[in-house]
């Protein structure tokens, strides 16, 4: 058992088989993913329904036991419920009694993860000003809107001090200035050495939020690596006042795509040799150059290609 491992999340061959008894058949929710988790670094996992995300997250946690493989959490094996001491978890649609005051269910989340009662009376003021629900940690959970909920399941997932956050949807039906708050307090904990894995549909905030990403897509890794990466783009685009018809046509030439708008065209380069004798091109001619960047793909575009090439 390794304890001094470099990874936070580290799984070789993870396999999860279903064994249909209508049909005699089985069904691979995930299967032989193969996945490193680097410590300290925020971490999103994507897949379209069905892909196995929820499997794979409940391996980790234990609550699902994989048929083959292996999976460690800071180096021990994901079973040793020591393993799962060190980790705050926010699950999907999340549901709490609703006879509970906001800072009670705290108070008994708290307890269970081992806390103190001095060290708690200290922790749930500090969660409910960090989550923004400062106000109302007095009321009853069952008057709290969807977004005050998982504002207080992340409050949750975090009074215990945790050195990994595993995060399903956290900001699922959380206003955009919540969502934004959300980011605020996930790259504030990443910088003070917080694991944070998060599975989530809304792939815009995947790119804000996340370091490295993996795409699973039918049970398997279809792709990962690092967001700058991924996303880095293959060309340059230069946008220009429309030059004179010989210009024009000679650039269209060097150029990938060309597009008009508003008295001005878009030319795409494929490479930095191109884009730089076009730019030397309207020079010689004096014609203005609006703006000149490197092209990158959205996460979405890289998620779509690489779910349909599967």
């Amino acid at each position: 058992m390794r304890v001094d491992s470099e990874y936070a999340i580290e799984t070789q061959d993870l396999t999860k088989i279903y064994h249909a008894r209508w049909s005699g058949g089985e069904v691979r929710a995930i299967d032989g993913v193969s996945l490193r988790v680097p410590k300290g670094t925020i971490f999103g996992l994507l897949g379209p329904n069905g892909a196995g995300k929820t499997t794979f997250v409940k391996t980790l946690l234990s609550a699902v036991r994989q048929t083959h493989g292996s999976a460690l959490i800071f180096g021990r094996d994901a079973s040793d419920p020591e393993a799962r001491r060190p980790i705050g978890y926010l699950p999907e649609n999340h549901r709490f009694p609703t006879y509970f005051t906001g800072a009670g269910m705290l108070d008994f989340y708290a307890s269970l993860s081992g806390v103190s009662a001095s060290r708690r009376k200290k922790l749930i003021p500090e969660h409910l000003e960090l989550v923004g629900l400062s106000q109302w940690g007095a009321m009853r959970i069952g008057k709290y809107s969807k977004g005050m909920l998982q504002r207080l399941g992340l409050a949750q997932a975090l009074i215990h001090s945790p050195s990994m956050l595993i995060l399903d949807e956290p900001t699922d039906g959380v206003d955009p200035v919540g969502r934004r708050e959300i980011r605020e307090l996930l790259v504030r904990c990443e910088s003070q050495g917080v694991t944070i894995f998060v599975n989530s549909h809304l792939l815009a905030e995947i790119e804000t939020l996340c370091r490295e990403i993996a795409i699973l897509h039918k049970g398997k890794v279809a792709l990962t690596g690092k967001m700058h990466d991924l996303t880095a783009g293959k060309g340059y685009r230069l946008t220009v006042t429309k030059p004179s018809d010989a210009l024009t046509e000679e650039l269209r030439a060097k150029a990938t795509s060309m597009a008009a708008r508003d008295g001005l065209i878009d030319f795409q380069f494929p490479s930095r040799e191109l884009v730089n004798t076009a730019v030397d091109l309207l020079r010689a001619q004096q014609c203005e150059i609006e703006s000149l960047a490197p092209t990158t793909s959205t996460l979405e575009e890289v998620f779509v290609r690489t779910v349909e090439k599967k």
